[in-house]
């Protein structure tokens, strides 16, 4: 197999794990029935003019499995920090302490489970197409390279691997699917 060809193997397997991770992540971001720091990692604040990820000027931990509690770092970010939870898409009331903001995550309902379920179907869908547009580069790439003069058979061999490699992680995304899927639907 010519160097090129192991090439496109190597950049395909490493832009399909990046997909995998990228998918996970993302499914980190809905939220389960149970507080997680990874809520609010998204949401930004004003700091001083700049919007600045919580983390950078606030503490987040989880008290409890439905708490999360943000103490900034400085007291005159309470607000802003406030504001920012209330324009999200978190869909939560903030509760402003003297010191620190207190989110009471509230227990899912079925109905809001079966969206929280579908939501991630739509998220894990979409990791799968990313790693099918992989597949389609990558064998487009080969294709190229067959038509500069590359032997037939290693291009019809490293397809295969493509697509195994495709299915692998197809596999990958599926499992973060059935994960999620069973810590959503568990009261």
């Amino acid at each position: 197999m010519t160097e090129e060809i192991q090439f496109y193997l190597s950049e395909a397997e490493e832009s399909m794990q990046k997909a995998v991770q990228h998918t996970a992540s993302e499914l980190t971001k809905i939220r389960a029935g149970k507080a997680s720091p990874a809520m609010v990692e998204h949401l930004r604040v004003d700091y001083y003019g700049t919007p600045t990820p919580i983390s950078q000027v606030a503490n987040v931990a989880t008290p409890d499995a439905r708490t999360l509690l943000i103490k900034p770092w400085e007291k005159n970010m309470l607000g802003e920090i406030n504001k920012a939870i209330k324009n999200s898409d978190l869909g939560l009331n903030p509760i402003q302490e003297a010191d620190a903001v207190r989110l009471n995550i509230p227990a899912l309902t079925e109905e809001r489970r079966r969206d929280l379920v579908k939501q991630v179907k739509n998220e894990t869908e979409n990791g799968k197409i990313s790693i099918r547009n992989i597949r389609k580069d990558v064998n487009d790439s080969l294709k190229k390279l067959q038509k500069e003069g590359t032997a037939e058979d290693a291009v019809r061999d490293a397809e295969g691997k493509v697509q195994k490699l495709t299915d692998a992680y197809i596999v990958k995304v599926d499992e973060l699917l059935a994960k999620k899927e069973a810590e959503i639907m568990t009261i």
